[in-house]
């Protein structure tokens, strides 16, 4: 059985940080690329970042780019989402994401929800102004 179980959420002021973890069992990592999702109330589910798991190449949305950084740790199964310089705008429920085969692709490919088989339930960011 997967399950990818995120943590590290909560509320921090703006120009803060927060650091996610997902740690993932059931499922080998080898040839996976894990990702980051978010969505803000009102608004549709949007792609984060997302990271190779043997390579660790990475990707990144436009809005975060230079303030985030996901990363994983091989011997724990977990990815991290380090979160800098954070803004209100970024306020939303962060979820982590698994696609077992990924990496076979470009990972600038890998940003449409569809292409992941494995979701976690999701941990609230808020950031106030």
């Amino acid at each position: 059985q997967v399950q990818l179980v995120e943590s590290g959420g909560g509320l921090v002021q703006a120009g803060g940080s927060l650091r996610l973890s997902c740690a993932a069992s059931g499922v080998t990592l080898d040839d996976a690329v894990m990702a980051w999702f978010r969505q803000a109330p009102g608004r549709d589910r949007e792609f984060v970042a997302a990271i190779t798991w043997s390579r660790g190449d990475t990707n990144y949305a436009e809005p975060v780019k230079g303030r985030f950084t996901i990363s994983r740790d091989n011997a724990k199964n977990t990815v991290y989402l380090q979160m800098n310089s954070m803004k209100p705008e970024d306020t939303a429920v962060y979820s982590c994401a698994a696609d077992r085969d990924g990496s076979r692709w470009p990972i600038e490919f890998l940003t449409p929800i569809m292409v992941y088989d494995y979701w976690g339930q999701g941990t609230q960011v808020t950031v106030s102004s």
